[in-house]
């Protein structure tokens, strides 16, 4: 990029070249090199030679943008959301499925393999729908004053400006249908300009949503939402604070899985791809290769998750949390499913576990399932306990990198590697490692 100064003033032009894109990285950009410099450019797919715009330099890399696709690429298609381009949520819509999965396994397999110094390939990825996948969205409400109109929608890609939309393609179709009706109800109540967001969940037993208000609702914009409630049979759910939430109309939200009943509460943390966390749960047990007198410990459990499929299988699972609300939620579906065989445990994994209950117990298989910040604090504390086979949930690859270097040090070895495709066309990359001990 060149640059120009004066005492007054700075102007900076923009550099345009013609490169030829090699690869994608994790995030769905291209992939090429000018001068040396690795160069990352939005909207370019491997194979295709493309006129760029330098938007951001560094000393070993840069930044761009395509401004033109001089020989598109066979794998790029059209993508199927009218919004894409503009809405954050998506970033890879204009690459085939097949080019995403490929794409993201072959660069979880080149920073693992860098990291542990040893060949890590992934063996298989398990994908389902490309579309339709999403059961839980999270969308912003902001009144619009010179217009006089609610907009609803997702941020743009770094940045907080809105883009209202009136449809999703990614949402389960359940939820994309109430988008028009929802942003109907909501601009007619009198509270319009005093509202937060919205939260969309699907659950086993219908949709339900949250609405987060910023002030108190008026008896006439409650029965409205009442209404709405009944006539497009979604539970209604108010939340006047952060804390707070009230269950206006509606049963409380459950999914299955393994035959069994997980209950929770519309904040609970659920996996949004439910599809694939079938798929994920499936395998992670099938990889733990579980016997009747397995003792499993189960870290980052959430509310259950692995957990509870674990008890049909052993002869005990015990459930570690830091969230004392999902610890609880995760013993009343135990006990709801006539499960007596697990104990769930609440303590904060990136602190000292020695002292804990259930730390001194013999465990001989391990699942975990850490959030992005990894697990680096507690797999000194697994490797004591001298599992004979572990299997690792992530939601980072850095991390994941990160950890299984730890674990090889101590006699672990990489011996299954998969790709979850959980959140096809994002960026996102979820992953499931089985290491068994040499």
């Amino acid at each position: 990029m060149a640059q120009f100064y004066s005492a007054k003033r700075r102007v900076t032009t923009r550099q345009i070249m013609t490169v030829t894109v090699s690869d994608l990285d994790f995030s769905g950009q291209g992939v090429a090199h000018h001068h040396g410099k690795a160069l990352f450019v939005s909207g370019a797919l491997p194979g295709e030679q493309t006129e760029v715009e330098i938007v951001e330099e560094k000393r070993s890399w840069a930044r761009a943008r395509a401004k033109r696709i001089l020989s598109p690429s066979p794998e790029r298609v059209a993508p199927a959301c009218p919004y894409f381009g503009r809405c954050g949520g998506c970033q890879q819509q204009h690459a085939s499925p097949e080019l995403q999965q490929r794409s993201k396994a072959k660069a979880l397999s080149r920073l693992l393999s860098q990291q542990t110094g040893a060949p890590a390939e992934v063996n298989t990825i398990v994908s389902g729908s490309a579309y339709g996948y999403r059961r839980r969205a999270r969308l912003s409400l902001s009144y619009h004053t010179r217009s006089q109109t609610l907009q609803m929608g997702f941020r743009q890609a770094g940045s907080s400006e809105l883009v209202a939309i009136a449809r999703c393609p990614v949402l389960k179709p359940e939820l994309d249908a109430l988008l028009a009706p929802l942003h109907q109800v909501l601009s007619s109540l009198q509270a319009v300009k005093r509202l937060g967001h919205v939260e969309l969940v699907l659950a086993d037993n219908g949709p339900l949503l949250v609405l987060r208000h910023l002030d108190p609702l008026s008896a006439a914009d409650r029965q409205k939402l009442e209404q709405f409630s009944h006539s497009q049979r979604v539970a209604l759910f108010l939340a006047p604070d952060s804390e707070t939430l009230e269950q206006v109309n509606g049963e409380m939200p459950f999914y299955k899985i393994d035959g069994l009943t997980l209950t929770f509460s519309p904040r609970d943390f659920i996996q949004v791809n439910g599809e694939l966390n079938q798929q994920m749960v499936a395998q992670a047990l099938a990889w733990l290769d579980l016997q009747p007198e397995d003792r499993l410990l189960d870290l980052f459990c959430g509310m259950g998750n692995f957990t509870l499929p674990a008890g049909k299988r052993v002869k005990n699972v015990t459930g570690v949390e830091g969230v004392a609300a999902l610890v609880a939620k995760g013993a009343y579906n135990a006990a709801l499913n006539n499960l007596h065989n697990i104990a769930f445990y609440q303590h904060n994994l990136e602190e000292d576990v020695s002292a804990q209950p259930w730390a001194t117990e013999g465990f001989n298989k391990v699942l975990l399932d850490p959030a992005r910040a990894g697990a680096a604090d507690v797999i000194p504390h697994i490797i004591k306990l001298a599992p004979e086979s572990v299997v690792y949930v992530s939601c980072n690859p850095t991390t994941l990198a990160r950890d299984s270097q730890i674990f090889q040090a101590a006699g672990y070895r990489p011996e299954k590697i998969t790709l979850l495709d959980m959140f096809p066309h994002t960026g996102h990359v979820e992953s499931m490692v089985l290491f068994s001990r040499i």
